[in-house]
């Protein structure tokens, strides 16, 4: 069935992006084109890649197969640290344009801060030139703690979103205050869990009972009440409706707390100091 695209939600530099997105990390080239062709029919705009992916071209290819108008789309790639600098941002994106077939990208995102490098600070005076020239619709960065965004806010610079791990178990408390006091919309990627333990966990599958809903749709309606923009991961034209088909019910605010009271901090968060790419 073709559901109604999600809503969208204006970003700091004032593009608009949709609540719910297609995460296409770890599908090939040929998987991802056409999952990116199920999901435009299915009623998905917003879809995200990475260079680190390998699967830029798939993402291209899935757009134009689709017929699709390219500003009905919502286009996020990010770049690896060997483009952490003022001109290496360029280059990446000229890379991403050419691998995704396009001649904008609405946006674009530092994949992992990479501290031990220190340029990430370069990498987003990069982006804000692209920015600045109509290259690009949004600055983003990624797996970024609080102390590397007071970074930037310390040198002037301003991003519109920061893409970070984010679910019921792991509900980054900290890094969301941060988000929320300077505007910065947060995306979540493995929004449902990086296993399926946390759909099997009691409170959800109750509450899925309730709504008539299934564990998934609980958790990505518990992301979107909160304003975050989720991008499940999904192929197959079961779990893309299911994913999208989520705007038709709100949990209670206590609903909402009883999801957030699963925070089990840190644990198994990938932590830039020792990730990155």
């Amino acid at each position: 069935m073709a559901l109604r695209p999600a809503p969208t939600v204006r970003l700091p530099h004032g593009a608009f992006i949709p609540r719910i997105g297609l995460g296409t990390w770890p599908m090939d080239n040929a998987q991802t084109a056409d999952a990116v062709v199920t999901a435009i029919e299915v009623g998905y705009r917003l879809f995200d890649t990475a260079q680190n992916y390998g699967n830029e071209e798939g993402v291209g290819e899935g757009i134009r197969r689709s017929g699709i108008g390219r500003a009905e789309v919502f286009v996020s790639t990010k770049f690896n640290k060997e483009f952490h600098s003022v001109n290496g941002v360029r280059q990446a994106f000229e890379n991403s344009c050419a691998r995704l077939g396009v001649d904008y990208i609405d946006l674009l995102t530092v994949h992992w801060p990479i501290p031990d490098q220190n340029t990430y600070d370069d990498a987003v005076r990069g982006l804000t030139q692209l920015l600045d020239e109509g290259l690009i619709k949004a600055v983003g960065v990624s797996n970024f703690k609080p102390s590397h965004l007071q970074r930037l806010f310390d040198e002037g610079l301003t991003v519109d979103v920061n893409q970070i791990q984010l679910d019921p178990r792991h509900t980054r408390d900290a890094i969301r205050e941060v988000h929320g006091e300077h505007g910065i919309r947060t995306m979540s990627w493995s929004p449902i869990g990086r296993d399926s333990g946390l759909r099997e966990e009691p409170v959800i599958v109750e509450l899925a009972t309730k709504y008539g809903k299934t564990p998934s749709q609980i958790i990505l309606s518990w992301h979107v009440q909160q304003g975050f923009i989720a991008i499940p991961k999904a192929s197959s034209r079961l779990h893309l409706e299911e994913n999208l088909d989520i705007f038709d019910f709100e949990l209670s605010e206590d609903e909402v707390q009883q999801l957030l009271a699963m925070d089990t901090g840190e644990t198994d968060i990938l932590q830039p100091e020792t990730f990155g790419h």
